[in-house]
């Protein structure tokens, strides 16, 4: 049978299991790709397993996230990510280097590989014929020292792009489609293979705009074919030599079927609230705008400020908008230089910031309240932009974004055009830059072992974590509703995030977002009973950070029962010893109330025994699904990954 990418890519790299969708398979991992918000954790996790240097071809730690320093935190952290990866043997990026997605693949991408990354827009790097996933921080260390990945087989999910984009439409374009079409749980134990003549117009850093916001999707990974294109990014980038041809095979058929006319896309815009609430911008058309930003890893290519600063060269953009300007690189940053974009984006009015993700981890440029914020970014859950919950955060194109921060709203960029008389058309970009040196590597394995791991007060250690009890009873301390995000959970921005390597002081910002009494609730009942959770659908979509997993974990938190899971968050949980239960009956979710009382006996022969736990709320019985597999189970008995390996029951 002929295969495709997705396929071959997997095939090439299996190590246990049948390539069955729903089936547990292990995978080799060439690459791992770390950065600061979730890399600390990963460090320590790598002293925990006592690793003396990483096994895989090549681990880079990105710092790309935590930028400001408004106090020592951010510092420390670098200074202790730094000294880690000379520790271990990991490439280190310093702050101000760019967002780790774009860095990664124009320095280390290569068709054929698999990587993993404690990130859930790694699958970005799929845009060269890469097996790309994002995945918990845990799995990244276990990937580090050598161990293979785990994770429940895809279906794949092949979409045709056919045609090519009209004018003022682009990559953001595609992938807004998708998530108009298919919401954030379209892509749930899927992989999206892109294939078809549309392909043929869309460069690898397009390409690499639907990958990064597949995870939007909540797809497993977004994969691409190596093709002409990708063999000239790699080669205007001085790497030719790693290109490997990697091609779908004629006829192969796929899982699902998938078909996007790239001609009849118009320019889309997603409200605020979700990536997936798409509309096209002409309907919303009109709306004022506060806030621009351009920038991140979901729209990081030279062609995407370039794009921009032609539009508004030579205008100034409203007096009312912050129009922002976050570099992805800096290559790119020297590029769009030596191109004139700079200067035109300046001159027009533009703030200029470093390179790295700032406004899309709520790092800085938090729109005033009440003000609507258009950003080339991938999400826009509530509270996200470091705005409060109540912020009003849209994502577009950078075409839609820049004719927006012109007329100080909503402005669909044909119009733009039509008015303005500007021409769609080559851009006539310079080759791109390589700045030699700009990433530190890995010393010597004699080096390595003589460097001092920098530790500043703020960096905690991990928690120990105790095994799983066979009996319980525990108060439902919060029940919530569909699409929890992660940042619901763990929330981002300039306050919380300084304490990602102290899980103690991070944990007191746990869920507050929903219950600010959530933290000292917890803490008050940890060592007497516990605490378990109840959500909706979609719980725990997002961001893989496992802060949002091992922070209720150090709190006290047992089970989550929900309607169902995102894939990374449901590892997470179990990689922590949290126990995963669905809800079986249509409104069993919605007969559980907090405060409920939720009570299970025999669970260690329950859960080994089968998919199904039978617990009582209140008094009266219910049946539980669970989706773990044999050795899932065993990990969650024995209190979580880090904790079996300690006992070397792994």
């Amino acid at each position: 049978m002929p295969h495709g990418v997705a396929h071959q890519l997997i095939a090439s790299h299996l190590v246990d299991g049948e390539m069955t969708p729903g089936e547990e398979i292990a995978l080799r991992i060439d690459q791992t790709l770390t950065q600061d918000a979730t890399g600390t954790l990963v460090m320590q996790e790598l002293e925990a397993l006592e690793l003396d240097r990483a096994q895989t071809e090549v681990s880079v730690q990105y710092v790309d996230h935590n930028l400001l320093q408004a106090d020592e935190k951010n510092a420390e952290d670098h200074a202790y990510l730094r000294s880690a990866a000379r520790r271990f043997g990991l490439w280190y990026s310093q702050p101000g280097n760019g967002v780790s997605h774009p860095t990664h693949m124009q320095r280390f991408g290569a068709p054929g590989k698999t990587m993993i990354g404690s990130d859930s827009h790694t699958p970005a790097c799929g845009s060269l014929g890469m097996l790309a996933i994002g995945v918990g921080g845990l799995e990244v260390a276990m990937a580090i020292a050598g161990q293979p990945l785990s994770i429940v087989m895809p279906e794949i999910w092949g979409v045709e792009l056919t045609g090519e984009l009209p004018p003022w439409c682009s990559a953001k374009d595609v992938i807004l489609e998708m998530l108009r079409r298919h919401g954030t749980k379209g892509g749930t134990n899927r992989i999206v293979e892109y294939h078809g003549p549309g392909l043929a117009g869309l460069t690898a850093m397009d390409r690499h705009v639907i990958a990064n916001m597949g995870a939007e999707l909540g797809a497993t990974t977004t994969v691409f074919p190596a093709d002409e294109e990708v063999r000239r990014f790699l080669a205007a980038e001085g790497r030719e030599d790693d290109f490997t041809e990697l091609l779908a095979e004629e006829g192969t058929q796929y899982d699902v079927t998938e078909h996007i006319e790239l001609s009849e896309l118009e320019p889309l815009i997603a409200q605020p609230g979700s990536p997936a609430d798409v509309v096209p911008v002409r309907e919303v058309a009109g709306t004022p705008v506060g806030q621009v930003v351009i920038g991140s890893s979901a729209n990081p290519g030279l062609r995407d400020f370039a794009i921009a600063a032609r539009i508004v060269d030579g205008r100034q953009t409203h007096p009312g908008v912050s129009f922002d300007v976050n570099p992805t690189s800096r290559p790119i940053l020297a590029d769009l230089t030596r191109w004139g974009g700079t200067t035109s984006l300046i001159a027009a009015g533009a703030r200029l910031h470093q390179s790295g993700c700032l406004g899309c981890i709520g790092m800085g440029q938090a729109p005033a309240p009440g003000t609507n914020s258009l950003r080339t970014m991938p999400r826009n859950f509530p509270g996200r932009s470091g705005g409060g919950k109540d912020d009003r955060v849209w994502l577009c194109s950078p075409e839609t974004a820049a004719a927006s921060a012109l007329r100080g709203e909503i402005t669909d960029p044909r119009a733009l055009a039509d008015e303005l008389g500007l021409t769609w058309g080559d851009l006539d970009l310079p080759e791109p830059s390589v700045i030699p040196g700009m990433l530190e590597e890995p010393p010597s394995p004699e080096e390595a072992q003589q460097e001092e791991l920098v530790k500043g007060p703020n960096i905690s250690g991990l928690p120990e974590l105790d095994p799983f009890p066979d009996s319980f009873e525990v108060p439902v301390l919060l029940a919530v509703g569909d699409d929890i995000s992660t940042d619901d959970i763990s929330p981002a921005g300039a306050e919380a995030l300084p304490y990602r390597s102290n899980i103690p002081a991070l944990a007191r910002f746990a869920f507050t977002r929903i219950d600010p009494d959530y933290p000292a609730n917890a803490e008050e009942i940890k060592e007497s009973t516990g605490h378990a959770i109840v959500g909706g659908e979609n719980y725990g979509q997002g961001s893989s950070r496992e802060h949002a997993a091992i922070c209720p974990r150090y709190l006290g938190l047992r089970v989550v029962v929900a309607r169902s899971f995102a894939r990374i968050h449901w590892q997470n949980l179990a990689n922590f010893g949290i126990l995963a239960l669905e809800f079986t009956g249509e409104g069993d979710r919605d007969a559980v109330s907090q405060g409920a009382t939720l009570a299970f006996s025999d669970l260690h022969d329950q859960l080994t025994g089968g998919d199904e736990v039978v617990g009582t709320v209140d008094g009266t019985e219910f049946t539980f699904r669970h989706r773990l597999s044999e050795r899932q189970v065993r990990m969650v008995l024995d209190g979580g990954l880090i904790r079996q390996l300690a006992e070397g029951e792994a």
